[in-house]
C-alpha cells in the first residue's frame, strides 16, 4: 500500500471521476497547507495571495489531468495560456518560492504522485517552520537611507563623520544637491545601522549638528533610484 502511494498512480488513458476527485481533493489540500505556512512565516501578507496559495495547485493538477498523455492537447493549452498576460509587479523572492513550492504540489498531484506531494510538502513545511525560527540569513545591521539637509555654511564632507562613529555608523556619500536656491544642501547617505544602536539618539545627534533641519531615514534597503 504504501508503494502505491509512491508511484505514479495515473497511468491509464482514461481519467475516472474517482481519480479526478481524490487529485483536486489532495491538491487544495496540500495549497492549505502551504497557505497556512506561508501565513505563520510571513510578517505581512495578503488575502489574495493566501487564497491563491490554496487554489493554486488544484489548477495546476487540472491542467495536468486534462492533459494526460497527449501531446496535441498539450500543445492546445499552451497555446490558450500563452495569450494570458499577468500585469503584477515583481512579488518578494519568498513570495515566489511559495508561488513555485504550490505549482510543484499540484504538478505531483496532477500526475498522481499523492505520497510525494505530501512528503515533499510536509519537509518544505518545516523546513519553512525552522527558517523562520532560527531567523536565518538576518542581517543585524540593516542597511537604511539618511537624508540630511544642512545650511550652507557647513561643510558636508565631514560634516557628521564624529556622529557616524559614536554611534558605529557605517556610511557612504551617495548624493548631494542644493535646494532653496543654493541657500541649503541634501546630502543623502547609504548607512549602515547596527540593531543595538538608538537610533532615536543618533537622529537626534544630527539634528543638533544640522540646524533642526529635515532629516529622513528610510527604513527599507536603498533602491538604485533612490538615490
Amino acid at each position: 500500500m504504501i508503494d502505491s502511494l509512491f508511484s505514479t498512480a495515473i497511468e491509464a488513458t482514461e481519467l475516472t471521476w474517482t481519480d479526478a476527485l481524490l487529485t483536486v481533493l489532495v491538491a487544495i489540500a496540500l495549497g492549505a497547507v502551504i497557505s497556512f505556512t506561508y501565513m505563520k512565516t510571513q510578517p505581512a501578507f495578503t488575502q489574495n495571495f493566501t487564497l491563491t496559495m490554496v487554489v493554486l495547485p488544484a489548477i495546476v493538477a487540472i491542467i495536468i489531468l486534462l492533459i494526460g498523455s497527449n501531446i496535441a492537447r498539450a500543445f492546445s493549452l499552451a497555446g490558450a495560456f500563452s495569450i494570458i498576460r499577468f500585469r503584477s509587479a515583481p512579488g518578494d523572492p519568498k513570495d515566489i518560492a511559495f508561488v513555485l513550492f504550490t505549482m510543484a504540489a499540484g504538478l505531483a498531484c496532477g500526475v498522481g504522485s499523492y505520497g510525494y506531494a505530501v512528503l515533499f510538502t510536509a519537509v518544505l513545511c518545516v523546513l519553512m517552520f525552522v527558517l523562520k525560527a532560527t531567523n536565518f540569513g538576518a542581517n543585524k545591521s540593516a542597511q537604511k537611507l539618511l537624508k540630511v539637509t544642512i545650511p550652507e555654511n557647513l561643510g558636508y564632507e565631514e560634516a557628521f563623520d564624529e556622529i557616524f562613529r559614536k554611534f558605529h555608523v557605517g556610511y557612504e556619500l551617495r548624493k548631494v544637491k542644493t535646494t532653496e536656491l543654493g541657500s541649503l544642501y541634501e546630502l543623502v547617505y547609504a548607512v549602515q545601522i547596527d540593531h543595538l544602536a538608538n537610533q532615536k539618539e543618533f537622529l537626534d545627534a544630527i539634528r543638533c549638528r544640522n540646524g533642526n533641519l529635515d532629516i529622513t531615514l528610510t527604513m527599507n534597503p536603498p533602491a538604485a533610484a533612490d538615490y
